[in-house]
C-alpha cells in the first residue's frame, strides 16, 4: 500500500515478476541511454491492472532525486518518475529497487470493505521482503511477520 486516505487508496504488487519486458527495454522505450553499461538492472513486475503503462520505482531511502518521491514506509521509498530511471542507468540510482508497472487502486472505502470481509491480511512494509530478489519468498515472509502458517490458511471464505 502506498497511498491511502479519505479519497481510497493505491497500491503495488511487488510478487508478479512481468516476463513482457526488460529493464533495458524500458529504457529503449523511454529513449534512456545508458551512460555506464552494466550499471545495473531493475526487476520489474506487474504492479497491479490499472494504468499498466505507468511505472513506478520503490526502492531504498538514499535516493531522493526528485520532489515526486514519497516515503511508503520504513526503509521504502517511491518514485514515479523517469528521472530514476536515469539515475539507474547512469549508474546513480538507488541501491535497491524494484520497478512495477501499473497499480492497484481502490475508490473510498472499497479497501476497508474488503478489510473488513476478511479479503486481505495487512503487513507492514518491509524492504527485506519489499527487495528480496526471490519472488517466490515474499508472500510466505509477509506471512511470517504476521505469525500467519501459510499452510493453515483456505480458499474458502465465511463467517462463523
Amino acid at each position: 500500500m502506498c497511498s491511502h486516505g479519505a479519497d481510497g487508496a493505491m497500491g503495488l504488487v511487488i510478487n508478479k515478476p512481468a516476463s513482457h519486458i526488460t529493464f533495458d527495454d524500458l529504457l529503449d522505450q523511454l529513449s534512456i541511454d545508458r551512460q555506464r553499461p552494466g550499471s545495473g538492472s531493475v526487476p520489474i513486475h506487474v504492479g497491479g491492472p490499472v494504468e499498466s503503462g505507468r511505472g513506478f520505482v520503490l526502492h531504498s531511502p538514499e535516493y531522493d532525486g526528485t520532489s515526486s518521491t514519497i516515503t511508503v514506509g520504513e526503509g521504502v521509498r517511491l518514485t514515479a518518475t523517469t528521472d530514476v530511471l536515469k539515475a539507474i542507468a547512469d549508474g546513480d540510482g538507488p541501491e535497491k529497487k524494484l520497478l512495477v508497472l501499473g497499480y492497484a487502486g481502490w475508490e473510498a472505502g472499497q479497501l476497508e470493505a474488503e478489510i473488513k470481509a476478511n479479503g486481505w491480511l495487512v503487513s507492514d512494509a518491509a524492504p527485506a521482503i519489499v527487495f528480496e530478489p526471490d519472488t517466490e519468498k515474499k508472500w510466505s515472509q509477509a506471512l511470517a511477520t504476521l505469525g500467519v502458517d501459510p499452510s493453515l490458511l483456505s480458499g474458502d471464505a465465511g463467517h462463523a
